[in-house]
């Protein structure tokens, strides 16, 4: 996209991605395969595979390691078209174009970026985040997960929680404390963990939504990594903090608040239809004042979250300050799905709880956002502290 005056109108090649994009999903990721990778919480390679081969997964990888050139905007609408039909693939996806693609492009040494980015860009990386520990949650801060150099080495003991995917990905992007705990922010590390390493222990934890990759607790256990492992490189063992800052945390809040618009829009289409087909009281319902409303509201409540977030997604391709635009992104958009997601399960009644049809899935998805990936009331600390609020 262009610095051109304002159009909401897509370019050409983002308006062909979606259509193919839209294709796929209706091919390879039917209905009744996405109710059962969420029953049966199971990954779906190899629909993961075939994303991969239609060149999706290099969208946040530049041409110099065989990716398709870094288009944020682009990865959105990716992730918007794939969480309208289930979060079970959009989810792993998310994993390896930004888990994986940006934050090694973004923090990666020239070695790793050499190593690490092709394979991203063919399907063949994903990354899981350990950040959030037993003690430590939206306060990364204090992790307690330890890092200690023994020559060449590393070695990690601790426990990290909410470790979605940990048992697919090929890394563990792990947060670590890496020196004295009174020193906060200037002793932590990150460190790129193989999860079949001797030493880790891996458990699932159940959750509500957004199954399909499952989320575990990963315990480490004098657990050996090469120090080249250090994200970065060597020289940014104790600068780890640092490195948690920059665009690829924008993209975070981003990849969430395009999951929520997804899940939104397909819940809203469903209830729709659902509305003109459905006849009570002779007429289709559709027509009754109280669901017209209910669906109007949820409709323009989906407009705006379209709005907050690709502006938002337009500004981090550019590479502009956007952290205010993120936050306010993940806020409208994850509060917005769960409270879409719920009216429009209103409009299918009873037919809203049964598994049978996909407006429960849709709702136990949305009540999970405000919650992951930073809680609502975290990004509206962090839309204060930017804009200076009593300071």
């Amino acid at each position: 996209m262009t610095d051109a005056m304002i159009n909401f109108d897509e370019p050409e090649h983002l308006r062909l991605l979606r259509d193919s994009v839209q294709r796929f999903v209706a091919e390879e990721m039917p209905r009744e395969s996405a109710r059962e990778w969420d029953r049966g919480n199971i990954y779906p390679r190899d629909v993961i595979k075939k994303l991969a081969a239609m060149g999706l997964m290099g969208l946040t990888v530049e041409e110099a390691y065989g990716g398709a050139g870094i288009d944020i905007y682009a990865t959105m609408a990716v992730i918007e078209e794939i969480a309208k039909r289930s979060t079970a693939v959009a989810c792993p996806y998310i994993m390896a174009v930004c888990y994986a693609g940006m934050n090694l492009g973004e923090r990666g040494s020239e070695a790793q970026k050499r190593d690490l980015l092709p394979k991203v860009a063919s399907g063949n990386l994903l990354f899981a985040y350990g950040l959030s520990e037993p003690n430590v949650g939206g306060d990364l801060a204090s992790v307690e997960t330890t890092a200690r150099r023994e020559g060449d080495e590393i070695v990690i003991n601790g426990a990290k929680r909410w470790c979605t995917g940990a048992h697919i990905a090929d890394y563990i992007f792990c947060l670590l404390r890496s020196g004295p705990k009174e020193d906060r922010y200037k002793n932590l590390s990150i460190v790129l963990v193989p999860p079949t390493l001797p030493g880790i222990t891996i458990t699932p934890l159940g959750h509500i939504g957004i199954r399909g990759v499952e989320t575990k607790d990963v315990t480490f256990d004098d657990v050996r990594v090469p120090a080249a492992n250090i994200l970065g490189g060597e020289e940014m063992w104790n600068k780890g903090w640092s490195q948690l800052a920059g665009r690829a945390l924008e993209v975070e809040k981003l990849e969430l608040s395009a999951c929520a618009l997804g899940l939104a829009e397909a819940a809203v289409a469903d209830a729709w239809s659902y509305a003109e087909e459905r006849v009570q009281f002779g007429r289709a319902i559709g027509q009754h004042q109280v669901i017209r409303h209910l669906l109007v509201d949820a409709r323009t409540k989906v407009r705006a979250m379209r709005m907050m977030l690709y502006s938002a997604a337009w500004l981090a391709d550019r590479g502009r300050p956007c952290s205010v635009e993120t936050s306010m992104a993940k806020l409208f958009c994850c509060e917005g799905a769960a409270e879409v997601t719920q009216m429009c399960q209103r409009v299918v009644g009873a037919y809203g709880l049964s598994d049978s049809m996909d407006m429960e899935r849709y709702v136990r998805d949305a009540v999970s956002l405000p919650i992951v990936g930073g809680s609502s009331h975290m990004q509206k600390n962090n839309i204060a502290n930017r804009l200076n609020l009593g300071a």
